[in-house]
């Protein structure tokens, strides 16, 4: 065998599998067809949240009078905004490749697909050749959905993007709908509202953030919309069609209502699909779930002994950090190592770096009342927080769910200034099994705006308590 471990694809699920590989003596080699870093780094998180800083600065400029300070944004540098953001990328792009070849791992690029279970056929500019090894690890990650039937001209001519292109935009379109309220619609929409962009939102769902507590979502709602987001709930977009150099979007609302509306620009934000046409997995038999994703079981092994999956391929949530940790569990399984820990996809936190924030971990009030749990629930409000007062942001909340027979928290939503921060405090919390009462024992330090997740947990130990109906 040339290797011990093969990593298809070099985001952050596949590089960091990779490095836990070598560190554990396995001779090592990663394929990647094209820049080390994957969609996050180079087409996701990184980039997103660049801009998004931006509209952040953009944002706090045009209202620190309220601080006692006096200036104004004369004007906005788009290409400056982009060129920050992709020396961001590169410098990352540099410390990835740095981490590869301190850690004597083999960078190979090109494409790779199956020949059998231990050979791998890598294709690279016309060339072809083959690599073995006794383990392969598949961490594709994914691509953006397209909603089925649309008119592929239409992306080719630049009126509908995916997120690729919107994170690279060569101009602020004046009228912008984009279709899906996830995090990265959510994402979008902030960002490109922030830069002066007509917004509209299309969310087939009877509320944005779908997946969040509902009274998060709702929350969050309401405050996009006072900050003139428009949003259409439970309407479906079809039939888009160019109308003199634009794009026409006809909806559909839950009642059957047909209306039709005009955008400069269309953003399709309904998701991905696991990237993995090309790998030919049929030929080694791994087996896919009924959502198209690659089925894993224990320890991220497929269907087929010696391979495995992670990241964005596998299943969801589909987050860096949930494909990072299954890249160093796959890593000491191959190794060996005794005592792992199976990844426990409940206590993965998911981050929206919208305006506000969103973030969560656990189990939603809803989810933990169907699973039959007696809860206790507890929340706090930014606007009794007097740290959140000091910066001018008392807009959000804390809401925590306690299991009340054990004291155990099940689950934490936040919404508000900074919750992608204070997200973590819970993700320790559920991964040490803390207790209502070893964390209301904790001491929080004065003025911030984590006390009022501390705050949380008194409200729910001393008032709150719902059963299963």
């Amino acid at each position: 065998m040339d290797f011990d471990v093969i990593v298809i694809g070099g985001g952050p699920g596949g590089y960091v599998a990779a490095i836990r590989a070598s560190e554990l003596g396995l001779k090592t080699a990663l394929v990647e067809m094209d820049k080390l870093g994957g969609t996050c780094l180079n087409r996701g998180c990184i980039p997103t949240k660049s801009l998004l800083h931006s509209a952040d600065v953009k944002a706090l400029i045009e209202r620190v009078g309220e601080f006692g300070i006096k200036a104004s944004v004369d004007s906005v540098d788009l290409e400056f905004i982009k060129s920050r953001t992709g020396s961001i990328i590169d410098g990352l792009n540099s410390g990835v490749s740095n981490l590869m070849s301190a850690n004597n791992i083999s960078v190979i690029h090109g494409v790779a697909s199956f020949k059998n279970t231990n050979t791998l056929v890598i294709k690279e500019d016309g060339k072809q050749f083959e690599l073995t090894a006794k383990n392969i690890v598949i961490a594709t990650g994914a691509v953006p959905r397209i909603i089925p039937g649309t008119d592929l001209e239409l992306l080719e001519s630049g009126l509908i993007w995916t997120s690729k292109e919107a994170l690279s935009p060569n101009v602020i379109p004046k009228k912008l709908a984009i279709i899906g309220s996830g995090a990265i619609g959510i994402e979008l929409a902030t960002f490109y509202h922030s830069m002066g962009a007509n917004v509209t939102v299309s969310e087939i769902q009877d509320r944005i953030l779908p997946t969040e507590d509902r009274e998060i979502s709702d929350y969050a709602r309401r405050l996009f919309v006072k900050k003139g987001i428009n949003i259409r709930l439970q309407t479906k977009s079809q039939n888009f069609k160019e109308k003199d150099g634009k794009i026409e979007i006809e909806f559909i609302d839950h009642k059957n209502k047909t209306d039709s509306d005009i955008f400069d620009i269309m953003i399709m934000a309904i998701g991905v699909v696991p990237n993995i046409s090309s790998l030919n997995l049929d030929i080694v038999n791994v087996e896919l779930t009924p959502k198209g994703t690659i089925k894993v079981f224990e320890y991220q092994e497929t269907s087929q002994r010696g391979i495995y999956a992670i990241g964005d391929v596998a299943e969801t949530p589909w987050l860096a950090h949930k494909a990072s940790r299954e890249g160093v569990i796959c890593a000491e399984r191959i190794a060996g190592l005794s005592k792992i820990i199976p990844i426990n996809l409940r206590a993965i936190p998911s981050c929206i770096y919208s305006s506000p924030q969103v973030a969560s971990i656990g189990l939603t009030e809803g989810a933990a009342i169907e699973d039959g749990y007696t809860i206790k629930v507890g929340k706090s409000y930014f606007k009794g927080s007097g740290k959140a007062a000091i910066l001018g942001e008392t807009d959000g909340f804390i809401k925590l769910i306690f299991d009340a027979a054990t004291g155990e928290l099940l689950g934490a939503h936040m919404i508000g200034s900074g919750v992608t921060e204070l997200i973590s405090i819970a993700s320790i919390a559920i991964a040490g099994e803390l207790t209502i009462h070893e964390m209301l024992s904790t001491v929080f330090p004065h003025p911030t705006m984590s006390e009022s997740l501390h705050e949380a947990v008194a409200s729910a130990f001393y008032i709150h308590s719902t059963s299963p109906t």
